[in-house]
């Protein structure tokens, strides 16, 4: 009778566990509930509860209970502080156990393999009694079947569930080519199936420090000897510390052309990395490797179409018929534009390189005196190597430079071998410029270099048409253009006619070598006594004239007093002029011409009374041979 109704129990529990099973859809959580609920209502039992063996712990955790509030503190020894002995214990159960004195029975699950866990059960110590061996022995059995089959469906569920979700990402993966989207879409991935690990992405290539992504530099030099160990090897690699209680798995990023970092997945309190999870992390590295490779592969094309763009556009700009300041000012703003550069300067040297002059259209800077030092110290090593430089902190790289700009980025501009100049490049920030950016500006420079020195040659060519090949000053045509315009846009302007007294007796006392020579030194006082907007001219022979645009006659007659004190000063052979002044003002219909004549009238009456004078339009005159 007694083994029927223990028959009963069996068939029971056993059809119990068997709807729960075939239920599928309840989760670990609720099927170690039914369970637990099942074996107080079949042995009449007060409270159950069940533990799980944790395994670094070496103890047992609370999964399950009858009890209305889990939470309450059972009192007597806990199961974690006993595992090592019930490990030990030849039997499946323990009726009233000493370890366990707050416990009248204790299931131990799997007890000949490792304690896979504890159904430790409350109840009335004359119901124990009365429980045969042989019955605890194979509710034990039922009971470990049955929590082997749901946690192996619970793991299969999450499996399946992984690899949903898995796919899911790989779609995602292969439907964008943003690196930001692929990196984000990876730690969401891990935060959504391993909500309790820790994980960061170790790249080996340059980032932007993805904002709010777990983001590294996976640097040559670092101590973290394992990740490099994966990177390099391309295997997954593990670290197990066990005084942090952190087991480490580093999976590499792995593409068909190469390896672009390693993800690493911490797992906290575990002895030994989970080996169920090794498989999909294993996976979603490989799906990322390759995700990660298209959308820098992609980004490397857009880039370089981008710069093959701004080169062809560039070299069309410059080979349009610009100026020399208007084509420096188009490339360093596509320099600073496209580079994200602070400072821009074109620098042009001498024909012996032991000067140079900076370009209009560089940037400010490069006309200040700090920017000497760059220029200086950039050139020397330019005319030294002739090759292009790229420091990444200037202050650290060349002795005495100012640290204001570290990053910097020098190209030579060589053309038929020689070497014309150089195009300088700066940030204040260090390390700020990639190397592509580097080559790229190289390429820029070397395109550019043709059409800097034929628009050069092309002013050169200009200047030389309007300039006097022996005083260096204007021609006479370019006066009279300037001077017409002037007649037009300006309020007034004042003229003057200068010629040197006696120079004939110069030519035949010391020859015409030493007569040109006086030319040109009158012609270098004239341009140190004049402003930049003024005109300096050769009238012919030995006749030069100033027009000043917009400037009143008494600033003429000033300038021309102060000229003839300085060539009566600074001349050798010493010689002497004359000076014929007029002017215009608007209102009174004079032409060039009329202006024109006025001054070589007013010349003519300087020369012929005496000389050395400044004499102005029939109006006034003054004689320099009774001031001086």
């Amino acid at each position: 009778m007694e083994e029927l109704i223990e028959r009963e129990i069996i068939v029971e529990l056993k059809s119990r566990f068997f709807d729960v099973i075939s239920m599928g859809k309840l989760s670990l959580a609720e099927s170690l509930a039914r369970m637990v609920t099942l074996l107080k209502e079949l042995l009449q039992a007060t409270e159950v509860d069940f533990y799980k063996s944790e395994e670094w712990k070496q103890g047992m955790a609370l999964e399950a209970t009858t009890r209305s509030d889990p939470n309450v503190k059972i009192s007597g020894c806990s199961p974690e502080c006993c595992i090592g002995k019930l490990s030990e214990t030849p039997q499946s159960f323990l009726k009233n156990p000493a370890l366990l004195p707050q416990y009248d029975v204790v299931f131990v699950l799997d007890a000949k393999e490792n304690v896979k866990g504890l159904c430790a059960i409350q109840m009335n110590s004359a119901l124990v009694g009365r429980l045969s061996d042989r019955l605890l022995e194979r509710i034990v059995d039922e009971c470990g079947l049955f929590v082997k089959k749901i946690y192996t469906l619970a793991e299969t569920m999450e499996e399946e569930k992984r690899y949903k979700q898995l796919f899911r990402v790989t779609k995602k993966f292969h439907s964008t080519m943003d690196m930001d989207v692929v990196l984000g879409e990876i730690i969401s991935t891990l935060r959504e199936v391993y909500p309790a690990f820790t994980y960061f992405l170790l790249l080996s290539h340059d980032h932007k420090g993805y904002e709010g992504l777990p983001v590294k530099d996976l640097e040559y030099n670092s101590d973290n000897e394992t990740a490099m160990q994966s990177y390099v090897s391309g295997e997954i690699q593990f670290e197990d510390l066990v005084i942090d209680k952190n087991s480490i798995m580093y999976a590499p990023l792995i593409g068909k052309q190469g390896v672009y970092g390693v993800l690493q997945v911490i797992a906290p309190n575990s002895l030994m990395f989970p080996q169920n999870e090794v498989e999909f992390i294993k996976l979603l590295a490989n799906t990322a490797g390759s995700a990660l490779e298209n959308a820098k592969l992609y980004e490397q094309s857009r880039k370089l179409v981008a710069n093959l763009q701004l080169i062809n556009e560039t070299s069309h700009q410059l080979n349009t018929s610009l100026r020399l300041t208007d084509t420096m000012k188009f490339i360093c703003n596509r320099i600073i534009k496209s580079f994200d550069a602070r400072e821009v300067g074109i620098i042009m040297l001498n024909k012996d390189h032991q000067e140079y002059s900076v370009l209009q259209g560089s940037t400010s800077f490069f006309f200040s005196k700090e920017a000497a030092n760059y220029i200086v110290n950039v050139a020397k090593r330019v005319k030294e190597e002739l090759d292009p430089l790229f420091i990444g902190d200037f202050s650290s790289d060349i002795e005495g430079a100012s640290s204001h700009f570290c990053s910097v980025m020098c190209v030579p501009m060589i053309q038929s071998g020689d070497l014309m100049g150089f195009a300088l490049v700066m940030h204040e920030k260090p390390y700020h410029f990639a190397f592509d950016t580097f080559k790229l500006l190289q390429s820029l420079i070397h395109h550019s270099t043709l059409a800097f020195t034929n628009s050069m040659l092309r002013e050169e060519l200009e200047r030389m048409v309007v300039t006097d090949h022996l005083t260096k000053l204007y021609t006479r045509g370019y006066l009279d253009d300037k001077m017409n315009l002037s007649l037009l846009e300006d309020a007034q302007g004042t003229f003057i006619l200068i010629d040197i007294d006696n120079f004939k007796r110069v030519n035949d006392q010391y020859g015409h070598q030493v007569g040109d020579e006086v030319l040109i030194q009158l012609a270098q006082q004239i341009a140190k006594n004049i402003r930049s907007t003024d005109i300096g001219a050769r009238w012919g022979g030995e006749e030069l004239a100033i027009y000043l645009p917009g400037a009143p006659l008494e600033t003429g007659v000033m300038i021309a007093n102060r000229l003839a004190e300085k060539v009566k000063k600074h001349t050798d052979p010493n010689v002497t002029i004359s000076c014929g002044v007029s002017t215009w003002i608007r209102g009174q219909n004079d032409t060039s011409k009329t202006v024109f004549k006025r001054a070589d009238q007013a010349l003519y009456q300087a020369k012929g009374s005496g000389k050395n004078k400044v004499v102005i339009q029939n109006e006034y005159q003054f004689d320099f041979s009774k001031k001086i």
